[in-house]
């Protein structure tokens, strides 16, 4: 079966970061694995940045996906969304975005 990643990279809206983030781990995470498909979700703050032309967002979620049908699991994610069965907070801003899918396209690499 196909897997993918979905990575998505977001900031709260000002002076709502702890707002944000509580959402965001507490809910949001939750609610996207029950989507078909999305097997497992995990977040990240910007550390530093290595090689940039300009900065990066300051969070970052992967979503790891496995289906024989991507485009089926985005349609039910974004029919979840504009449901208001997976509610998205207000703090998050909706200003600055950024969201792509990745097809793995070869083999983990280990030591």
């Amino acid at each position: 079966m196909p897997s993918y990643k979905l990575i998505v990279m977001t900031q709260p809206v000002e002076g709502r970061e702890q707002e944000y983030n509580d959402w965001y781990q507490g809910t949001h995470l939750a609610d996207l694995v029950t989507v078909r498909g999305v097997k497992s979700a995990q977040r990240f703050r910007l550390s530093r940045t290595v090689v940039a032309d300009r900065g990066p967002l300051p969070y970052l979620a992967i979503y790891d996906i496995e289906t024989d049908d991507i485009d089926a699991t985005l349609d039910d994610l974004k029919a979840r969304v504009g449901s208001g069965q997976i509610f998205v907070s207000a703090a998050l801003s909706k200003e600055s975005y950024f969201g792509a899918v990745y097809e793995a396209f070869g083999p983990v690499v280990t030591r």
